[in-house]
This record gives C-alpha cells, sequence and structure tokens, in this order.
C-alpha cells in the first residue's frame, strides 16, 4: 500500500492506493492547521478502510513548487514516516500531479499554484505521446502577468481566485478555464505517479529529498 500525502498549498490531500485499487482520498482545504491536522488525517484516512501505518509500504509526497510552510509540514512527516518504517519515500512535482488530470490537447497549457501574496507559481507544458511535458522550471506571476503572457489559445489549470479567474476569462478567446471542480489536485494521481516512480525502482534517498522552492528577486522563496 502507498500513502500519498499532498500539502503543497492550504489544499491539502492524502490518498491510498495498490497499484490497482484507490482505497481512500480526500482533500480538503486547512486553514494554517496542516501541522495540527495531518498526523490524525492520515491515522482517520487509514482506520476508515481497516489499516494501520504498518501495511503502507512506500510514500509518495508533493515536493513543490508551494507554500513554504505547507511544503516544510508535509515532506518532514513524509520523511518521519518512510524513516521509522524503513520504507521507500517517492517526491513528485507537485505541478505535474495537476497536469496529470488534463486531457491531452494540442495547445499550451499553464499549471497554476497558489505562491502567497497575490502571486501565482506557473508552469508551462506541452503534449506529447508521452502526456504533459513541462518547458522548464516555473516562474512566479501575478495573474495580470500571466494574462497578459497569453496570444494565442492556452488552457490554465490550478489553484486560482476568484479574481484571478475573473481576470483571466477576459481573455476567453484565448484562455481556456476548466471549472474549478476540474482544477483541484488529486492526491490519488500524486499516489499513481509515485506508485509508477516505485515500481521502476526509482526512489528518493529521504535524507536529501528537499522541496521545491521559487525564488523571487528581493524576497523569500515561495
Amino acid at each position: 500500500m502507498l500513502l500519498a500525502l499532498d500539502t503543497s498549498t492550504a489544499q491539502t490531500g492524502l490518498a491510498l492506493y495498490d497499484g490497482i485499487r484507490m482505497h481512500a482520498e480526500m482533500t480538503w482545504y486547512s486553514q494554517r492547521r496542516q501541522t495540527e491536522e495531518l498526523a490524525p488525517a492520515i491515522l482517520e484516512l487509514l482506520s476508515r478502510v481497516g489499516m494501520t501505518t504498518p501495511q503502507v509500504k512506500a510514500i509518495g509526497v508533493a515536493i513543490g513548487p508551494g507554500s513554504f510552510t505547507s511544503l516544510r509540514v508535509g515532506l518532514s512527516l513524509a520523511k518521519g514516516l518512510a524513516m521509522a518504517g524503513h520504507i521507500p519515500l517517492i517526491g513528485i512535482p507537485t505541478l505535474d500531479i495537476l497536469v496529470a488530470s488534463v486531457p491531452l490537447q494540442d495547445i499550451p497549457l499553464a499549471a497554476v499554484l497558489q505562491a502567497g501574496r497575490g502571486r501565482l507559481a506557473v508552469g508551462w507544458y506541452h503534449a506529447s505521446p508521452q502526456g504533459w511535458l513541462s518547458d522548464g522550471e516555473a516562474v512566479v506571476q501575478t495573474a495580470e502577468e500571466l494574462t497578459n503572457a497569453i496570444h494565442s489559445p492556452t488552457l490554465v489549470c490550478g489553484e486560482l481566485e476568484e479574481a484571478d479567474r475573473q481576470r483571466l476569462q477576459r481573455k476567453y478567446k484565448n484562455v481556456h478555464l476548466p471549472t474549478p471542480a476540474r482544477c483541484v489536485r488529486r492526491p490519488g494521481l500524486l499516489a499513481e505517479l509515485a506508485w509508477q516512480r516505485w515500481q521502476s525502482g526509482v526512489m528518493d534517498k529521504v535524507a536529501s529529498l528537499a522541496p521545491v522552492y521559487l525564488h523571487v528577486a528581493g524576497g523569500p522563496p515561495v
């Protein structure tokens, strides 16, 4: 059984997956209480499906970009569980989790996450026979800057505030926005991505796995 944890932003997610069945999956918005909520939520999720912590044989964790504090909470707990149980740990970039739920289209895709202070972490992807492929490192932009950068039909998917969605929708001819329900990062997809890497023998060193932070000139990492 693989346990997946995503605390990249306030949108928090957990899943339990065995390669055949998604045994449990849950998401919620944590109001700055991830440190207190995460461990009890894992125990509750295991209990709901009649399992205990020793039955977890691998852990998949979202590594960012995202909130500085939120990422540290999830990765610290994931590392602790992996070390305590002597089990594999697999880190998955958060934007890769997000785009995994988006059907392939022959137009660019901008995947976005809240990065605090009215900013977005933005990663660009293009469609390929292997799925969505990243075009490089994510950047930090405001919704206005992202809107101004779009001049041709483009998918924009991810965690957007109401004002962000309204701003992007002004370019309705070029900006294609999925509904909010289709923009939720599913921890079940994190679990599948981590499972694929685990089964391929690709795992991370627990001690050295670190969050992906984006840096803004003159400001703290996000």
